[in-house]
This record gives structure tokens, sequence and C-alpha cells, in this order.
């Protein structure tokens, strides 16, 4: 059985010990004798890893493997997937309490659909709003809400389209009082990308961009341009993956050039890993090197 959504919208943030955005968890800095003092104005460069893409989705143990990684500072749970799931509101507590044990950030919620479920089901609505409250609790900023090949909308047909424009408005507001932003993640072009989002046109429902995917399902020649079309405002957060290799490595994207178009438009949001592993030594010691290649890379600007 579902758990209720009969949300208040002002209780969950009431209830929960962080708000929404940040759980004002911070790294120590170590200076190394004779380097240079680091900058504090400069807004702190934030990197993610999939639970799910750790192998780790149900498992409590999460943080603590993350913690293994120098400078990975979050990690994105699933949201529907997973025994004990974040509709359990025991789970979301206990995720909580992990997350702070171990200095971790929960920067967002992927796998928002149940079992069998897409953006398409009858109880979409549903899935959101239960996905919203466990956001809520655990800080988490951003709601990935994905779509892919069937569940897509064209976006040349009205009848199509229409259905998930209404269904995002009609999510908007209750994320909006959670401090979340729904973020979707899709098979569509940047064009017809930015044209979804003015449709809905509700500014806590954006884009969270994966470039790699943008080339995978046929469009690679604008998959570096689509982030300068899509721009700062429309862009929430961002996915890193180059399939089993390192993002230095060739692949579908040239991960320099891609980092170089975020930088552009003063992107100032989290990169999330979505990188495929063998083994969590594995996991660690490319994630690790990926970490080297993304700050090498990737600057914030300054406030």
């Amino acid at each position: 059985m579902r758990n209720s959504h009969n949300l208040s919208r002002r209780r969950f943030l009431a209830a929960s010990g962080v708000i929404a955005g940040g759980t004002g968890l911070t790294r120590s800095i170590v200076q190394e004798p004779g380097s240079a003092a680091p900058n504090l104005e400069q807004v702190p460069l934030k990197i993610g890893h999939r639970a799910a893409n750790m192998k780790m989705v149900g498992n409590f143990d999460v943080f603590k493997v993350a913690r293994r990684i120098p400078g990975l500072l979050g990690v994105e749970l699933q949201a529907a997937a997973g025994n004990p799931d974040l509709f359990d509101l025991d789970a979301v507590r206990r995720y909580k309490k992990e997350a702070n044990r171990w200095g971790m950030i929960i920067p967002s919620l992927a796998g928002v659909w149940v079992k069998g479920g897409s953006i398409r089901s009858s109880f979409a609505g549903i899935d959101l709003m239960q996905t919203i409250r466990a956001s809520e609790l655990l800080g988490a900023s951003v709601i990935l809400a994905a779509f892919f090949d069937q569940n897509a909308p064209d976006m040349k047909v009205e009848s199509s389209y229409g259905p998930v424009v209404e269904l995002l408005q009609r999510a908007a507001p209750f994320a909006a009082d959670a401090g979340v932003t729904l973020g979707l993640e899709n098979s569509l072009n940047p064009a017809d990308n930015l044209k979804l989002i003015d449709l809905i046109g509700r500014p806590n429902v954006k884009i969270y961009y994966d470039v790699h995917n943008v080339a995978h399902y046929g469009y690679a020649d604008q998959a570096i341009p689509g982030i300068a079309l899509l721009g700062k405002p429309r862009i929430c957060q961002v996915h890193v993956k180059n399939e089993d290799r390192l993002i230095a490595e060739p692949g579908l994207i040239d991960w320099a050039a891609a980092f170089a178009a975020f930088n552009a438009i003063e992107y100032d949001g989290w990169y999330v890993f979505e990188t495929s592993h063998t083994t969590e030594a594995q996991m660690i010691e490319a994630t690790g090197k990926n970490i080297d290649f993304l700050k090498t890379h990737c600057r914030m600007p300054l406030e």
C-alpha cells in the first residue's frame, strides 16, 4: 500500500533538521606546507556519485564508502528502488542519520517511478509527491524525473507533450514549497528540452543535463552546444560519465570541452558521476581519477 501523500506544505521543513538545498555540512580544509591559501570566496566545486552506479541502492553504508573517496561530497539516492526504498519514512530517517554521521550531502534523488511505472503512469503524481516528501526530509534540492524513448513526449504533438506539461505544472508548487527543483532527464534534444521547460513555465522545473545521453540518443553534434542553448537558468544539475572508461579517455563526449562550456555559462551546481564500475575498489580508484580530471577543468564562478 502506498504511503499517504497528503502533504502539509510547511510541516516537513519544520520536522527536518536540515533545509532543502543543502545540509550545511563541510569538509575541513587541509593546507599543505608552502601551498597557497585556499580561496574561501570561491564557490566550492560540488561533486557527487549515484548510489545506483556505486551498486549500493538500499544500502545504508553508501555514505561510509563514498567518504573514502577524496573530493566526493555527496551521494545521489534512488527514491523508489531498493529495500527499503525512500517511500518508507523510517528508511529516510536512517539515510539522513547516516549521511550526517559520515559528513556527506544528499544533493538529489533519482529513480522516482515505482517498478513498471513512468512519467505517463496514472500514479506518476503520487510517485512525485512521495519523492518530494523524502527530498524535503533529506535536504535534497533536486529530484531527477527521467523519461526516455517511448515515455518521452513528441514535442511536435501537443497531445503527446500536454499531459507531461500538466503533471509537472501541478507538482511544481509542492516541490517549490519543499525547496526542491524538478530536474528533467530524457531522450529529447536540447532544443526540444528548451521548448518543454518554457511550456511548463515554472522556475523550479529545469533540465538535469546529461551530455553523454544527448550524444547517445543521436544528437552528438548538439550535446555540448546544448549547454549554452539551455544556459544556467535552465540547468539544475549535471551527470558525468563515459560508460566504463575514465572521463579523460576517448568516448562520446570530449569532457574537457564540455566542462569549458559549463564554465562559460557559470554553472555552479553539482556534478554527479554516473559511471559504470565492476568492484568497490575499482569504483574508488576510478572516481578518484575522475575527480582529479574534473577539478583540473572545472571552476565555480565567484559570487
